[in-house]
């Protein structure tokens, strides 16, 4: 029975799949540059394909894939009915609302929010009984306070260097955000015999990394 494995493109599979290799996997038909869309272990046992971020939950739910690891981020972005097993503590940063820091921002009266985590946003001041006015952005979300679009950006800080380079700061952490490790509802029931022993690999190599 194989386990198949979504995961984000990116950074976060980059790990992923050094972690799956770390664990005994065994992928002869993989590399970076490679164009097929699915890789099995030599074993047999589990097989990885490679996804945009947010389809990452979309497969889980749905049953095409019985385990997915993807940011924290995501899953807040795109609630699914998946089961978040584990914490990976890959791909670590924090989700932050960011402006000026000499610009208090406007509370009591409606702000307007830049953001490509409109769901994140909106439940943040939702939770402040704020008013917000968002605007979903898909680049350059720094950009939006400087001329004038909005009054605050909602975003991921790793370093917080592009923020201090264009004369921001963040102003509020709403979470911490790093990869989990997601499984089918079903799977986990009716494979788990196969799923149990992946799960508690990577709890043991969490711990040794440790």
């Amino acid at each position: 029975m194989t386990i198949r494995f979504a995961l984000a493109k990116g950074r976060v599979a980059k790990k992923a799949i050094a972690l799956l290799i770390e664990l005994g996997y065994v992928f002869d038909d993989y590399s970076e540059k490679s164009r097929k869309l699915i890789f099995q272990d030599t074993t047999g046992a589990i097989a990885f394909f490679l996804v945009k971020s947010p389809d990452v939950a979309t497969y889980v739910e749905k049953g095409a894939a019985d385990i997915g690891i993807v940011g924290k981020d995501v899953l807040l972005e795109h609630p699914a009915k998946v089961y978040e097993m584990l914490n990976l503590n890959i791909g670590k940063c924090r989700m932050c609302v960011a402006g000026y820091p000499d610009r208090p921002l406007p509370y009591g009266k409606k702000l307007v929010v830049g953001t490509k985590y409109p769901v994140i946003a909106k439940n943040f001041f939702q939770t402040k009984k704020q008013l917000v006015d968002i605007i979903k952005l898909n680049g350059s979300v720094e950009l939006a306070p400087i001329i004038g679009l909005s009054d605050c950006i909602v975003d991921i800080v790793e370093s917080g260097s592009t923020l201090k380079e264009n004369g921001l700061a963040v102003l509020e952490e709403i979470c911490q955000i790093s990869s989990r490790l997601i499984v089918n509802q079903v799977s986990l029931k009716t494979k788990r015999t196969s799923i149990d022993p992946i799960i508690k690999a990577f709890e043991t190599q969490l711990t040794t990394d440790v």
